[in-house]
């Protein structure tokens, strides 16, 4: 039972937040994930306009449900990102 919380949380965590981080990468000029760092996506978070269907408060509240920092969150998200990037597109142009 305690498994299918975790995993319930995390994917609440992570859905809203890998959007943001996608949306982040495709405005960029090169397109790649690699050079993206949590700051510019807590940059992007604040401005309401960008990526208007991101919920932040999810964003923000998947952090608190794990018990991580959200620089950490978005940081970690970025990480796994990575890992696919040319299959989602976002290993650069």
């Amino acid at each position: 039972v305690a498994r299918d919380t975790l995993m319930a949380k995390t994917l609440f965590a992570v859905d809203e937040l890998s959007g943001l981080v996608t949306a982040s990468v495709l405005v960029r000029p090169d397109r790649n994930i690699n050079n993206l760092e949590a700051r510019s996506v807590r940059k992007k978070m604040k401005d309401k306009a960008f990526a208007k269907g991101v919920n932040r408060e999810d964003v923000i509240v998947g952090a608190q449900e794990l018990g991580v920092d959200l620089d950490q969150h978005i940081a970690n998200v970025i990480e796994a990102l990575k890992r696919e990037a040319a299959t989602l597109g976002l290993a650069g142009v």
